[in-house]
Protein backbone atom coordinates (compact mmCIF):
# COMPACT_ATOMS: atom_id res chain seq x y z
CA UNK A 1 0.00 0.00 0.00
CA UNK A 2 1.28 3.54 -0.98
CA UNK A 3 2.19 5.91 1.78
CA UNK A 4 -0.43 8.85 1.85
CA UNK A 5 1.75 12.34 2.47
CA UNK A 6 0.36 15.73 4.02
CA UNK A 7 2.98 18.61 2.90
CA UNK A 8 1.62 22.48 4.13
CA UNK A 9 2.44 25.47 2.25
CA UNK A 10 3.22 22.92 -0.59
CA UNK A 11 2.16 25.04 -4.18
CA UNK A 12 5.48 26.61 -4.11
CA UNK A 13 9.47 25.92 -3.21
CA UNK A 14 10.50 23.15 -0.97
CA UNK A 15 6.91 21.86 0.03
CA UNK A 16 6.08 21.75 -3.84
CA UNK A 17 9.60 20.22 -4.71
CA UNK A 18 9.19 17.34 -1.92
CA UNK A 19 5.19 16.75 -3.33
CA UNK A 20 7.04 16.09 -6.68
CA UNK A 21 9.77 14.05 -5.72
CA UNK A 22 7.53 11.66 -3.39
CA UNK A 23 4.59 11.28 -6.13
CA UNK A 24 7.19 10.24 -8.89
CA UNK A 25 8.34 7.87 -5.25
CA UNK A 26 5.06 6.58 -5.33
CA UNK A 27 3.28 8.13 -2.42
CA UNK A 28 -0.21 9.77 -2.37
CA UNK A 29 0.76 12.68 -2.29
CA UNK A 30 -2.21 15.58 -0.09
CA UNK A 31 -0.67 19.13 -0.72
CA UNK A 32 -1.73 21.66 1.40
CA UNK A 33 -1.25 24.97 0.65
CA UNK A 34 -3.41 28.46 2.21
CA UNK A 35 -4.03 29.88 -1.35
CA UNK A 36 -6.66 27.73 -2.82
CA UNK A 37 -6.28 28.54 -6.47
CA UNK A 38 -2.24 28.12 -6.02
CA UNK A 39 -2.71 25.48 -4.36
CA UNK A 40 -5.25 24.05 -6.88
CA UNK A 41 -2.74 24.75 -9.54
CA UNK A 42 0.49 22.98 -8.21
CA UNK A 43 -1.77 20.04 -7.48
CA UNK A 44 -2.85 19.42 -10.54
CA UNK A 45 0.62 20.01 -12.06
CA UNK A 46 1.56 16.97 -10.05
CA UNK A 47 -1.03 14.64 -9.95
CA UNK A 48 -1.57 15.29 -5.99
CA UNK A 49 -4.80 16.24 -4.28
CA UNK A 50 -5.43 20.16 -2.80
CA UNK A 51 -6.53 20.09 0.20
CA UNK A 52 -6.70 23.97 1.61
CA UNK A 53 -5.06 24.50 4.90
CA UNK A 54 -3.89 28.00 6.84
CA UNK A 55 -1.87 26.43 9.79
CA UNK A 56 -2.40 29.60 11.68
CA UNK A 57 -6.23 28.90 11.81
CA UNK A 58 -7.61 26.67 14.19
CA UNK A 59 -10.72 25.67 12.15
CA UNK A 60 -8.95 26.22 8.72
CA UNK A 61 -6.78 22.93 10.51
CA UNK A 62 -9.61 21.22 11.93
CA UNK A 63 -11.19 21.21 8.21
CA UNK A 64 -8.20 19.75 6.33
CA UNK A 65 -8.00 17.20 9.43
CA UNK A 66 -12.12 16.64 8.31
CA UNK A 67 -11.16 16.40 4.72
CA UNK A 68 -8.55 13.91 5.30
CA UNK A 69 -10.47 11.81 7.65
CA UNK A 70 -13.55 12.05 5.41
CA UNK A 71 -11.08 10.65 2.10
CA UNK A 72 -7.87 9.03 2.88
CA UNK A 73 -8.92 8.11 6.51
CA UNK A 74 -5.09 8.05 7.24
CA UNK A 75 -1.62 9.91 6.45
CA UNK A 76 1.45 8.19 6.89
CA UNK A 77 3.63 10.94 6.69
CA UNK A 78 3.07 14.65 7.88
CA UNK A 79 5.35 16.97 6.87
CA UNK A 80 5.04 20.53 8.52
CA UNK A 81 7.10 22.79 5.62
CA UNK A 82 4.81 26.15 5.93
CA UNK A 83 7.11 29.01 7.16
CA UNK A 84 7.74 32.67 6.92
CA UNK A 85 10.20 34.90 7.43
CA UNK A 86 8.66 38.08 8.70
CA UNK A 87 9.40 41.87 7.78
CA UNK A 88 13.21 42.37 6.68
CA UNK A 89 13.93 44.92 8.88
CA UNK A 90 16.99 45.51 11.28
CA UNK A 91 17.17 43.87 15.26
CA UNK A 92 16.22 47.31 16.73
CA UNK A 93 13.47 47.95 14.68
CA UNK A 94 11.76 44.50 15.14
CA UNK A 95 8.01 44.39 16.94
CA UNK A 96 6.95 42.18 19.40
CA UNK A 97 3.60 41.96 16.49
CA UNK A 98 6.04 41.27 14.01
CA UNK A 99 7.72 38.43 16.03
CA UNK A 100 4.40 37.11 17.33
CA UNK A 101 3.27 36.63 13.87
CA UNK A 102 6.43 34.48 12.82
CA UNK A 103 6.10 32.51 15.96
CA UNK A 104 2.55 31.62 15.10
CA UNK A 105 3.02 30.80 11.64
CA UNK A 106 6.27 28.52 11.82
CA UNK A 107 5.61 27.01 15.66
CA UNK A 108 2.18 27.03 16.46
CA UNK A 109 1.37 26.33 13.44
CA UNK A 110 3.34 22.94 13.57
CA UNK A 111 1.80 22.03 17.03
CA UNK A 112 -1.99 23.02 15.71
CA UNK A 113 -1.07 21.31 12.39
CA UNK A 114 0.22 18.08 14.51
CA UNK A 115 -2.46 18.12 16.89
CA UNK A 116 -5.05 17.96 14.72
CA UNK A 117 -3.92 15.31 12.23
CA UNK A 118 -2.68 12.92 14.92
CA UNK A 119 -5.48 10.64 14.90
CA UNK A 120 -4.36 10.19 11.01
CA UNK A 121 -1.34 9.32 12.07
CA UNK A 122 -1.95 6.60 14.51
CA UNK A 123 -4.32 5.01 11.72
CA UNK A 124 -0.77 4.26 10.60
CA UNK A 125 1.45 1.12 10.35
CA UNK A 126 4.20 3.60 10.78
CA UNK A 127 3.23 7.44 11.31
CA UNK A 128 6.24 9.88 10.77
CA UNK A 129 6.28 13.66 11.24
CA UNK A 130 8.81 15.77 9.19
CA UNK A 131 9.45 18.92 10.63
CA UNK A 132 11.06 21.62 8.28
CA UNK A 133 13.70 23.62 10.65
CA UNK A 134 17.02 25.44 9.53
CA UNK A 135 20.35 25.83 10.21
CA UNK A 136 19.77 29.24 11.49
CA UNK A 137 17.88 27.99 14.98
CA UNK A 138 21.43 26.50 15.47
CA UNK A 139 24.05 27.40 18.31
CA UNK A 140 26.26 25.67 16.91
CA UNK A 141 25.59 26.73 13.21
CA UNK A 142 25.65 30.60 13.84
CA UNK A 143 28.39 30.48 15.67
CA UNK A 144 30.99 29.17 13.30
CA UNK A 145 32.28 31.31 11.07
CA UNK A 146 32.89 29.43 8.14
CA UNK A 147 29.24 28.47 7.91
CA UNK A 148 26.46 30.84 6.28
CA UNK A 149 24.43 30.88 8.71
CA UNK A 150 26.92 32.77 11.24
CA UNK A 151 26.79 35.85 8.87
CA UNK A 152 22.50 36.15 9.10
CA UNK A 153 20.85 37.94 11.17
CA UNK A 154 17.43 37.33 11.45
CA UNK A 155 16.06 37.16 15.28
CA UNK A 156 12.34 35.99 14.41
CA UNK A 157 13.02 33.55 12.34
CA UNK A 158 15.83 32.17 13.28
CA UNK A 159 14.20 32.07 17.20
CA UNK A 160 11.62 30.18 15.68
CA UNK A 161 13.35 27.95 14.13
CA UNK A 162 14.95 27.01 17.21
CA UNK A 163 11.77 26.31 18.79
CA UNK A 164 10.85 24.12 15.90
CA UNK A 165 14.13 21.97 16.70
CA UNK A 166 13.16 21.54 20.31
CA UNK A 167 9.12 21.16 19.56
CA UNK A 168 10.25 18.15 17.33
CA UNK A 169 12.77 16.77 20.21
CA UNK A 170 9.90 17.27 23.25
CA UNK A 171 7.58 15.57 20.78
CA UNK A 172 9.59 12.15 20.05
CA UNK A 173 9.63 12.08 23.86
CA UNK A 174 6.18 12.42 24.00
CA UNK A 175 4.53 10.60 22.16
CA UNK A 176 5.98 6.91 21.23
CA UNK A 177 4.58 5.38 19.12
CA UNK A 178 5.10 8.40 16.33
CA UNK A 179 8.57 9.20 14.87
CA UNK A 180 9.17 12.59 15.33
CA UNK A 181 12.24 14.19 12.94
CA UNK A 182 13.58 17.18 12.06
CA UNK A 183 15.20 18.67 8.73
CA UNK A 184 17.48 21.30 7.82
CA UNK A 185 16.99 21.57 4.18
CA UNK A 186 20.52 24.01 3.80
CA UNK A 187 20.62 27.38 1.78
CA UNK A 188 18.38 26.99 -1.11
CA UNK A 189 16.85 29.10 -3.26
CA UNK A 190 13.36 29.90 -3.00
CA UNK A 191 10.82 32.54 -2.37
CA UNK A 192 12.09 32.99 1.33
CA UNK A 193 15.89 34.11 0.86
CA UNK A 194 14.58 36.22 -2.74
CA UNK A 195 16.69 32.78 -4.76
CA UNK A 196 19.88 33.82 -2.95
CA UNK A 197 20.29 30.22 -1.79
CA UNK A 198 23.62 28.23 -3.08
CA UNK A 199 21.31 24.97 -3.32
CA UNK A 200 18.50 23.81 -5.54
CA UNK A 201 15.27 23.21 -4.15
CA UNK A 202 16.09 19.63 -5.15
CA UNK A 203 19.28 19.70 -3.22
CA UNK A 204 17.26 21.32 0.13
CA UNK A 205 14.65 18.57 -0.67
CA UNK A 206 17.17 16.03 -0.02
CA UNK A 207 17.02 15.24 4.07
CA UNK A 208 13.18 15.76 3.91
CA UNK A 209 13.23 13.07 1.02
CA UNK A 210 15.14 10.95 3.08
CA UNK A 211 13.03 11.28 6.33
CA UNK A 212 9.84 10.61 4.78
CA UNK A 213 11.06 7.17 2.93
CA UNK A 214 12.89 5.80 5.60
CA UNK A 215 12.62 2.55 7.44
CA UNK A 216 10.44 2.92 10.88
CA UNK A 217 13.48 1.64 12.25
CA UNK A 218 15.38 4.82 11.71
CA UNK A 219 14.69 6.39 14.60
CA UNK A 220 13.17 9.38 16.42
CA UNK A 221 14.17 12.59 18.11
CA UNK A 222 16.84 13.23 15.34
CA UNK A 223 18.15 16.26 12.85
CA UNK A 224 19.26 16.09 9.45
CA UNK A 225 20.27 17.81 6.42
CA UNK A 226 21.37 15.96 3.14
CA UNK A 227 25.04 15.17 4.33
CA UNK A 228 23.68 13.26 7.92
CA UNK A 229 22.76 13.81 11.31
CA UNK A 230 23.36 16.86 12.73
CA UNK A 231 24.14 18.26 16.54
CA UNK A 232 22.00 21.12 17.81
Amino acid sequence: MPKTTFITGANKGLGFETARRLTELGHTVLLGARDADRGRRAAAELGARFVQIDVTDDASVAAAAADVAANEGRIDVLINNAGITGSVVSAEELTGAEAALVLDTNVAGVVRVTTAFLPLLRASDAPAVVNVTSGLGSLALTHDPERVESKVIAPAYAASKAAVTMLTAQYAKAFGDVRFNAVDPGYTATDLNGHTGTQTVTEGTDAIVTLATENPGAGTGRIIDRYGPLTW
